[in-house]
């Protein structure tokens, strides 16, 4: 098998949810157990978590939400396609049966990316390292190609394609979740080449899917990044290596990029959080400070380092 060095990305999902995720997800930053950040900016707490990557200069994405609260768009928060009766977006499984339905304005979806990007800009001075989905909304059909055309219009050169290796093996999922994480790649893989054909590039690996919450530990975290780098390496060995007597110093060595993805935070306390209807149960739960600790845990940086894992931002992968 080919030899390889490892790129990894940790990212934290849903900065700017509440002030108690932002407290977690910088504490997690600045003790190595991740090192780069997915913004919220309908977040009810996005204006202290902008000032907190500033300060700690934490590499921050845009974590696009169609899915939970309230747009950022002026036009679209009185009516809209993308809200339900009670002026919110339609949630996680709403959204996918609204677009089933063929409910959902495409324009309507292009309107309020745009206007998250913007705001991001507006608040942060940049455009995002990378631009991914809240709740894997990205890879919807129909609302991939407008989110594609916006990251290519923005010149936002990365995002996040969420398939990860032996998903259906990992029996340790509950059967209802499991479900919808296959719908998940299910709709990545009709997404990748849509994504190609727009400039959009991706980590080779992803994983977060199985170590999600209370799935989490040390050794799922370690097993998913060996695993899943071995199963890599083997697939893309070269058919007719060159022979060692030829190889120069470092040839022959690929550089693997992988992102997991995380939600660590210390669970958020009603009525602060959210995204303008309050938070969910999922960031009230005890699995927030699960992954926080689980990502804390030394263990993990003992064997990135020994492994010659690096971690990374995505704005460090175009370097």
């Amino acid at each position: 098998m080919s030899k390889g060095r490892v790129k990894l990305i940790i990212t934290g999902d849903d900065f700017g949810y509440c002030p108690r995720r932002n407290q977690g997800i910088v504490e997690c930053f600045l003790t190595g157990a991740i090192s780069n950040v997915s913004l919220l900016v309908n977040g009810s707490a996005v204006s202290d978590a902008v000032q907190l990557a500033k300060k700690h200069c934490i590499p921050i994405g845009l974590h696009a939400n169609l899915s939970e609260g309230t747009p950022v768009c002026p036009a679209l928060k009185k009516k809209s396609t993308l809200l339900n009766k009670e002026g919110f977006f339609h949630g996680k499984m709403g959204i996918r049966t609204s677009l089933n339905k063929g409910l959902l304005n495409m324009a309507e979806v292009k309107q309020e990316l745009k206007a998250q990007v913007d705001l991001f800009h507006e608040l942060t001075g940049h455009l995002p390292h990378h631009m991914d989905g809240h709740q894997h909304v990205h890879v919807l059909p129909e609302i991939r190609h407008v989110f594609a055309q916006v990251l290519e219009d923005y010149g936002i050169t990365y995002t996040r394609v969420p398939i990860e290796p032996d998903l259906p093996r990992c029996g340790w999922i509950d059967p209802p979740l499991m479900d919808f994480y296959l719908g998940v790649e299910k709709d990545s893989f009709n997404t990748m080449e849509v994504f190609r054909k727009h400039g959009i590039r991706w980590p080779d690996i992803y994983i977060g899917l199985s170590t999600m919450g209370k799935n989490m530990s040390v050794q799922s975290i370690l097993d998913a990044i060996d695993n899943a780098t071995a199963a890599y390496l083997a697939k893309e060995e070269p058919t007719s290596p060159l022979p060692p007597s030829v190889l120069r110093p470092g040839q022959g060595i690929r550089v693997v990029t992988l992102e997991l993805m995380t939600h660590p935070g210390y669970p958020s306390v009603p009525p602060v959080g959210g995204c303008g209807e309050g938070p969910d149960d999922f960031s009230q739960s005890w699995e927030r400070l699960h992954e926080l600790e689980t990502l804390k845990n030394s263990e993990l940086r003992r064997h990135y380092q020994s492994r010659n894992i690096q971690l990374c931002a995505f704005k460090d992968l175009a370097v």
